[in-house]
C-alpha cells in the first residue's frame, strides 16, 4: 500500500473540487471537460493502484502458504505468518478506505446544490 494517508476531509476537497470542475466544464466546453477526465483518471488510477498492491498481498501470502504446506525448504513459518499478516492488515486498510469513500459519496450525494 502506498504511504499516503488520505483523510475523508482531504477525499471530499478532491470531490467537490471535481464536480466544480465538471460544471465548468459544462460551460467551457471540450478543453475543460478534457482536465476534467485527466483529474478523475488520476484518482482513478491511485485506486487502482492500491487494490492491485492489495491483490498482490494477498497472492504472496497464498504462494508461500504453499509453498510452505508442500514442505518447500526455502520458506520460513515466520515468513509466511509475516506475508499473511501484511495482507489481512492491507485488506484491513482497503476495507476502511471503501468505507470513507461511501460515506463521502453519501455525503456528497445528500449535498444541496
Amino acid at each position: 500500500m502506498s504511504n499516503t494517508t488520505i483523510t475523508p476531509d482531504m477525499l471530499l476537497a478532491q470531490m467537490r473540487s471535481m464536480a466544480a470542475q465538471a460544471q465548468g466544464a459544462q460551460s467551457q466546453g471540450l478543453q475543460a471537460n478534457q482536465e476534467t477526465v485527466n483529474g478523475q483518471s488520476d484518482f482513478a488510477d491511485l485506486l487502482k493502484q492500491s487494490i492491485n498492491e492489495v491483490n498482490n498481498a494477498s497472492q504472496e501470502a497464498k504462494r508461500l502458504t504453499d509453498a510452505f504446506q508442500q514442505g518447500d525448504p526455502n520458506v520460513q513459518l515466520s515468513e509466511v505468518m509475516i506475508a499473511k499478516q501484511k495482507s489481512s492488515v492491507a485488506f484491513e486498510a482497503m476495507l476502511q478506505v471503501r468505507n470513507k469513500l461511501v460515506n463521502a459519496y453519501q455525503e456528497v450525494m445528500n449535498m444541496q446544490v
